[in-house]
């Protein structure tokens, strides 16, 4: 009996350790993920990741907006929001691998992470300087942003004997029909026309695949040119019953709700330009309000579009 007793005890001490031992290395590896130094990442087939996929309000559950397209060794982000950096972090992206951003837009909710992504992206040793290609208003942009962090930068670089020229931004204003190569994938751009601002969308192609990303709701026969044929479309997409209750019963912020949605893509309607355009798959992204269940959007959208619908979570990725 007493051999019994003290067999229990080893058994129950040994399975304490264990739960121990386990619960330190998941914290560990989860400290790891979070702040331990990323490998550049290779991919083997265009990638989509849906690194940020709220819009310009405040969310905790869902990031700023940040698109990343992936094919071999480039990550080519789209717009940067709030939290950029972060967004990338989830995404198991290195800062540093992201050279590029292209933008769809001006709007702040594509801007704000610029900073960020600049900054810290030169900290964790990005050896040239970040490109910025944009509409017209970019180089204006990107000149603010130097300027208003010329000091830290001088300050960091003395103190920390880091190149100052990595901090800098190198800034492209394009238009309609822009094209550019790199190693095998193909960026091509189109005008959003009709639209009280410049806006662009994005045609990436590699390997026989192509994504298309747009962020604003107007130039909709340009976007059906562009994303013609392609495998994924990433769209943007309001609520419109919400907005349609929200306006009617005169809600405090039913003028400002209303001005919204003369700028974005409503949910039915991103099905509509889907359809048009002959595209695989259509995944959500900036939702408007953010959803309490996907079927809020993905039934509006279905009215139309009769492929694959995702609404994307943060981090999410598409090689399919």
């Amino acid at each position: 009996m007493k051999g019994r007793v003290v067999l229990f005890v080893l058994v129950a001490l040994f399975a304490g350790v264990s739960w121990v031992l386990s619960l330190e290395a998941s914290r560990l590896q989860d400290l790891t993920e979070r702040v331990g130094v990323l490998d550049p990442r290779t991919f083997e087939r265009l990638t989509l990741i849906t690194a940020g996929t709220g819009a310009a309000q405040e969310d905790p559950e869902r990031l700023g907006p940040i698109i990343v397209v992936g094919a071999g060794q480039h990550a080519v982000a789209i717009d940067a929001g709030r939290a950029a950096g972060e967004a990338l972090r989830r995404a198991k992206l290195p800062l540093a691998q992201v050279d590029t951003v292209l933008l769809t837009s001006l709007l702040p909710e594509n801007v704000v992470g610029i900073p960020e992504l600049l900054l810290a992206g030169w900290a964790a040793s990005r050896s040239t300087p970040l490109r910025l290609v944009g509409p017209p208003g970019t180089k204006a942009l990107a000149a603010g942003i130097e300027q208003a962090y010329a000091g830290p930068i001088a300050a960091a670089a003395a103190a920390l004997g880091l190149s100052p020229d990595a901090a800098h931004i190198e800034a492209l204003e394009i238009g309609d029909g822009w094209r550019e190569e790199k190693n095998g994938l193909t960026l091509r751009a189109a005008a959003l026309p009709e639209g009280p601002f410049p806006a662009l969308a994005y045609r990436f192609e590699s390997g026989g695949r192509a994504i298309v990303v747009s962020g604003v709701g107007f130039g909709r026969d340009a976007l059906v040119a562009l994303a013609k044929a392609a495998d994924v479309l990433v769209s943007e997409a309001m609520h419109t019953p919400t907005i349609e209750r929200a306006t009617t019963e005169q809600a405090p912020e039913a003028e400002r709700i209303a001005k919204e949605a003369a700028l974005h893509t409503h949910a039915a309607a991103s099905g509509e330009v889907a359809q048009r355009a002959g595209v695989r798959e259509l995944v959500l992204v900036r939702l408007r309000p953010p959803p309490l269940h996907d079927r809020q959007y993905t039934g509006l959208v279905r009215e139309s579009f009769s492929g694959p619908v995702v609404v994307a979570e943060d981090a999410a990725e598409f090689t399919r």
